[in-house]
């Protein structure tokens, strides 16, 4: 079997999601052609080097529907011999764009990919889709279906987590998100968004809110109680299907759930062979993927669950791992995490997430991976997990180990 590599891994920042966010004049396919063009210039590729482009966007939909990975090729400078693959796994859709390309290249389709994703969340509404498993009533009532943030909601009541242990672990986001800019630690992987004239447009994430304090947080209204009890409410739902609990604890509101955000991330992930053939160094080996499906009501726990399945598969325990990424889809999902594995805080997460700087779900699970990446190479750590919860109930994983 043939080991994949990450050689490079690039970003863009992050705009608010919304009609005067810095990114919202930029379709998803110009901004995704914008990552494409920057790993090929920064690793010399002729225009044919990799095999595919592997994309993951969610609400694939108007200007992000059709196969958008293929017409991000095409807008961008490679040649039109690479094509293109548009993935969903929900949030994970672009860390399964990544394990996806290592598993082509372990199985020996092809050297070289590049994977990542995109979502243009102030141009293309969350839910637009019209996605069956909340719109289909025959599916929804066999699945006792919830919105996520009541999933996230049943998380902390389930586990005992309070509001003022979600919102310091909001507050801590936005501290680590600025101490990680201030000290420039995301520079390696920036890439600045530019308009079709070539001016910058945005090169600093700008969803961050750095002065947010325990008291700022304390005074905004739980966002998920309403729909949860006014009736016939989402907690009747839960409760019918988790009768040990009282009630749901409404305790997420915006300032410890992820931001609605644009933005878009791409890995190049090759074999060792390739690389040395165009003269460049891998970062990093992708040890082990994987992915797992949860309980579809409580939703969010994916996270747990995949982390046992991966180190099962790979032989590892979580003492193994160094550092790592878990998605702040909301803060439970963390809290969740750091309770079942008991590590150590500050090793998860070390430069922020997305309560300070945004979801932007289809690109979320690629970018994480890059933090990591680049977090490892810093702090001199050898090994990183890097895991998001996924709607309807699932969980994704990736293990590097630094070569």
């Amino acid at each position: 079997m043939t080991d994949a590599y990450i050689y490079d891994a690039v970003r863009t920042p992050r705009g608010k999601g919304r009609a005067d966010g810095s990114l919202h004049e930029m379709t998803s396919v110009r901004l995704s052609s914008q990552v494409l063009n920057a790993l090929k210039t920064r690793n010399h590729l002729d225009g044919d080097a990799v095999e595919d482009v592997i994309w993951g966007n969610v609400t694939q939909v108007g200007e992000q529907g059709g196969c958008l990975a293929r017409t991000a090729v095409l807008a961008s400078d490679f040649d039109q011999r690479v094509p293109g693959l548009s993935i969903n796994r929900f949030c994970a859709s672009g860390m399964e764009a990544v394990n996806l390309a290592a598993n082509q290249i372990r199985g020996g389709a092809g050297q070289a990919y590049i994977a990542g994703g995109v979502e243009m969340m102030s141009r293309v509404k969350m839910g637009s889709d019209g996605a069956a498993i909340a719109a289909d009533p025959s599916v929804a009532m066999e699945t006792y279906f919830v919105p996520q943030g009541i999933s996230a909601d049943i998380i902390a009541t389930e586990y005992g987590f309070t509001r003022d242990e979600a919102d310091a672990l909001a507050v801590e986001s936005q501290r680590r998100a600025k101490a990680a800019w201030d000290d420039r630690r995301f520079d390696k992987s920036i890439v600045t968004v530019c308009d079709q004239n070539g001016l910058p447009v945005l090169d600093r994430d700008e969803y961050m809110r750095p002065e947010t304090d325990m008291q700022s947080l304390g005074a905004l209204k739980p966002a998920f109680k309403e729909m949860g009890e006014v009736m016939p409410g989402f907690d009747a739902v839960a409760l019918m299907k988790y009768p040990h609990l009282e009630r749901i604890e409404h305790i997420h509101h915006a300032g410890n759930s992820s931001g609605i955000v644009d933005g878009a991330a791409g890995v190049l992930v090759a074999s060792k062979e390739w690389g040395e053939a165009r003269g460049l160094k891998p970062r990093a080996r992708i040890r082990a993927t994987a992915k797992i499906g949860t309980d579809p009501t409580i939703m969010l726990t994916g996270p747990v669950p995949v982390t046992e399945k991966i180190l099962a598969d790979s032989g590892m325990s979580i003492s193994d791992i160094d550092l790592f990424e878990v998605n702040e889809a909301f803060a439970s999902v963390v809290m969740r995490f750091l309770q079942r594995f008991e590590v150590d805080p500050g090793l998860v997460n070390v430069n922020g997430g997305a309560i300070a700087m945004g979801h932007p779900l289809g690109a979320t699970g690629a970018i994480i991976i890059g933090t990591l990446l680049d977090e490892m190479e810093r702090s001199d750590r050898e090994t990183g997990l890097a895991t998001l919860c996924i709607a309807s109930g699932m969980g994704a994983a990736t293990i590097l180990e630094r070569v």
